[in-house]
């Protein structure tokens, strides 16, 4: 199967382990010197309306995704922000 970077935008991440929601891909990080996708990330979700900031972003690692369907990307048991 191939896949844009367009279509990974807005992908459901879920956490296979607890089947929490973690966030939706807003941005990709690549290797330009080879051309490898790094890791997606999910951007913090605000604080109190935006009004305190947000919080940290998620940047999960390629090797930490299991599975990518149509519209939705499932992420590692043991992966760090799925221990929650």
């Amino acid at each position: 199967m191939t896949c844009r970077i367009a279509d990974l935008r807005n992908k459901q991440v879920v956490c296979v382990k607890s089947g929490e929601i973690l966030g939706y891909v807003s941005d990709v990080e690549f290797d330009t010197a080879n051309g490898a996708l790094l890791a997606v990330i999910i951007f913090g979700k605000p604080k109190f309306m935006g009004l305190l900031g947000k919080y940290e972003d998620i940047v999960i690692p390629w090797v930490d995704i299991e599975v990518i369907g149509q519209e939705t990307i499932l992420v590692k048991n043991n992966s760090p922000y799925c221990l929650k």
